[in-house]
């Protein structure tokens, strides 16, 4: 894999977090963003706000989670829906091995929190009315007792994260060259379409734990398991922090051969858009493959968060989308959770989206 630290490109997206920037700030963030969704699908994001010692204890947490011993960890583990373990399918946390990816077994672990479902009546409540299972995605989110303060440092972050998600899909509206919203504001295909769509986001938080990969390969292209298998991202836009481990995450170039190594940067973020957005963009924007192939030294740690359109949000390509491609609609229409709860089904051993 070449390195792609040198050409991905870098966005502050500070123009659209503060209220008094000028409006040729935005663009010039704007234009960037649309210059990188259009070459290569990721980017590296700053001026977000954040404090890096933030962005490092987010990942000393998960660091500190994953030295648990096992059955601590075992404690928060998800298990299938509507099943005797009182799982709701996705969320909580899953063993080394048990995310598969095309088919191959992802060598991983890792816990999933989700947006929380609004109504919890659903699956199969016993006498006493203690909930004992839940339809998929309908449970409560597991988190760990230790260490303890993971929690709120969780929330918190969450919370900050939804706030620069909002920012750079505002971003990708002016990027889009769509018109202002209408001072009646309205809900047409206007450059605050997707802060509408991400409004009440389904959003995913995730932390990975990734040990160096068992054995040594003279190619990358066979392999028995991958740290994560080559995919694309299911929503709207990828937030990725991860500790400093070099050449694990990779990116596929354009040319649909190179794989491309998109190593941290200090302080930033790595982003990436997901099928939503090309399918929004009516594949202005792709949707890029990428894959972890952990084989340094140490244990890799990753926390990425997926800030996702709602789940009743119905997504179809924008009419200028359309006409800036060629005036044929690419895709059908598609209602995100409907799209989520597919990907789901697969994701397991027996039956969650990773970085």
């Amino acid at each position: 894999a070449i390195s792609m630290t040198s050409s991905l490109p870098i966005i502050d997206i500070s123009p659209f977090l503060t209220p008094q920037s000028s409006p040729s700030s935005r663009q010039a963030t704007a234009t960037a963003i649309n210059d990188a969704c259009t070459n290569f699908g990721f980017f590296y994001l700053t001026g977000h706000g954040i404090s890096t010692e933030t962005l490092d204890h987010i990942i000393h947490l998960a660091r500190q989670f994953f030295a648990l011993p096992q059955e601590e960890k075992n404690r928060i583990k998800r298990h299938p829906a509507n099943g005797p373990g009182g799982g709701d399918g996705a969320r909580g946390y899953q063993g080394m091995g048990e995310n598969v990816t095309e088919g191959r077994r992802d060598m991983h672990e890792a816990v999933d929190w989700y947006a929380e479902w609004e109504d919890e009546g659903n699956g199969e409540v016993k006498e006493g009315g203690k909930q004992t299972t839940y339809d998929v995605l309908k449970g409560p989110n597991l988190w760990p007792e230790s260490p303890q303060e993971l929690k709120q440092v969780y929330l918190d972050y969450i919370s900050r994260l939804k706030e620069i998600g909002t920012a750079v899909v505002r971003a990708m509206g002016v990027a889009l060259n769509l018109p202002p919203k209408p001072e009646n504001g309205g809900d047409g295909e206007d450059e605050e379409v997707f802060v509408r769509a991400t409004e009440n986001s389904f959003w995913v938080m995730r932390m990975i734990g990734y040990p160096p990969l068992p054995y040594p390969s003279a190619s990358n292209d066979d392999l028995d398991s991958l740290s994560c298998g080559a995919h694309t991202d299911y929503g709207c836009i990828t937030l990725l922090r991860a500790d400093a481990t070099p050449g694990a995450l990779q990116v596929l170039h354009k040319d649909g051969k190179t794989w491309i190594d998109a190593d941290p940067i200090p302080g930033g973020f790595v982003v990436n858009i997901g099928d939503m957005i090309e399918r929004w963009t009516n594949g202005l924007w792709k949707s890029t493959l990428h894959r972890v192939i952990h084989r340094g030294k140490g244990y890799r740690v990753s926390a990425p968060f997926f800030f996702e359109p709602g789940f009743d949000v119905r997504v179809k390509p924008l009419e200028k989308c359309v006409e800036s491609s060629g005036g044929e609609g690419r895709f059908g229409e598609v209602v995100y959770g409907e799209h989520l709860m597919k990907k789901i089904g697969g994701n397991f051993v027996g039956g969650a989206e990773t970085l």
